[in-house]
Order: C-alpha cells, then structure tokens, then sequence
C-alpha cells in the first residue's frame, strides 16, 4: 500500500469516528428533547415514566460509545 493511499484510508476511518460520534451526540440531543417534553407535563403516567427510564439508558449507552469512539483517537 503506497503511502497516499494509507494516508486516504486513515482519512477514511477518521470520517467514519467523526459521523458515528456525531450521530450519536444528535441522538442524545433527541432525546434530551423528549425527556424535557415528558417532564414538563403535570401528569406523568406509567408509559411516561418507562420512556424516561429507557431515554435514560439510550443516553448513557450512546454517551459511552462516543467516548470510546474518540479514544481511538487517543490510541491512534
């Protein structure tokens, strides 16, 4: 493999890092936008609160591949 070409595959793979990373701060953004909706209102029912509960869950997950995410970064 010439160097231009490792040079272009390494480009690749840290676009490829930076749309995941980005995908997932966006999907978090979503969801901090529900989890605000949900709160807000008076009455939370019982669909409301198991929402909650997995919005939670959703964020942490993807908070935690971000973070691995850009520890290749670090390790690279």
């Amino acid at each position: 493999m010439t160097e231009n070409e490792e040079m272009i595959k390494a480009q690749n793979q840290v676009i490829g890092i930076l749309f995941e990373v980005i995908k997932r701060l966006q999907a978090n953004s979503d969801l901090d936008e529900e989890y605000f909706e949900i709160i807000a209102s008076d009455d939370i029912p019982v669909k409301g609160r198991k929402r909650l509960d997995d919005i939670l869950v959703e964020r942490k997950e993807n908070a935690e591949i971000v973070g691995r995410l850009l520890k290749q970064f670090e390790n690279d």
